[in-house]
């Protein structure tokens, strides 16, 4: 007759050891939880409302979003030692063509460079933006960068440029 004495000293345990789930309930239920979500899509527009994440960036020349590397391309003359990275600048133009907006690589915002008249250069303080066989970019006499004056890259499936 020990059994019945071990039964019932088996179940008081397990019974007692139950978790109130109606305090728990309770708990849940009296504290709202919040829960923020710092990953929103969208969440990083600017100021002009241009998708950051995506690569697009305000051009003050068109007045629209744009992805820089979509213009007109110019590498650097002089190529940075110890580095196999080629940062590249991008060239938007005005519908008329007098106007140049100009992202240089590193630089924070871009700069307008205008011209009077079609045969001569775009220019802003110290830079000239020289059309001749494509396009040089010149700051204080110097040519920094240059290009074929194509739009984007043109790169086929074997990875090697059009002709």
């Amino acid at each position: 007759m020990t059994i019945k004495p071990l039964l019932i000293a088996v179940l008081f345990t397990i019974i007692s050891c139950k978790p109130d789930v109606t305090a728990t309930l309770k708990e849940v239920n009296a504290k709202p939880q919040i829960v923020k979500d710092s990953t929103i899509v969208g969440a990083d527009k600017d100021e002009n409302g241009c998708l950051g994440s995506a690569g697009y960036t305000w051009s003050k020349v068109n007045k629209e979003c744009v992805q820089i590397f979509s213009g007109i391309g110019l590498a650097p003359i002089e190529k940075s030692k110890g580095s196999e990275a080629i940062f590249y600048s991008y060239i938007f133009f005005s519908e008329d063509g007098n106007l140049a907006e100009v992202f240089l690589a590193g630089a924070e915002d871009s700069i307008i460079l205008s011209r009077t008249e079609k045969p001569n250069p775009w220019v802003f303080n110290d830079y000239k933006l020289i059309s001749k066989n494509g396009y040089v970019l010149e700051k204080a006499g110097k040519a920094i960068f240059s290009g074929d004056g194509e739009v984007g890259s043109k790169i086929t499936g074997s990875d090697t440029p059009e002709d």
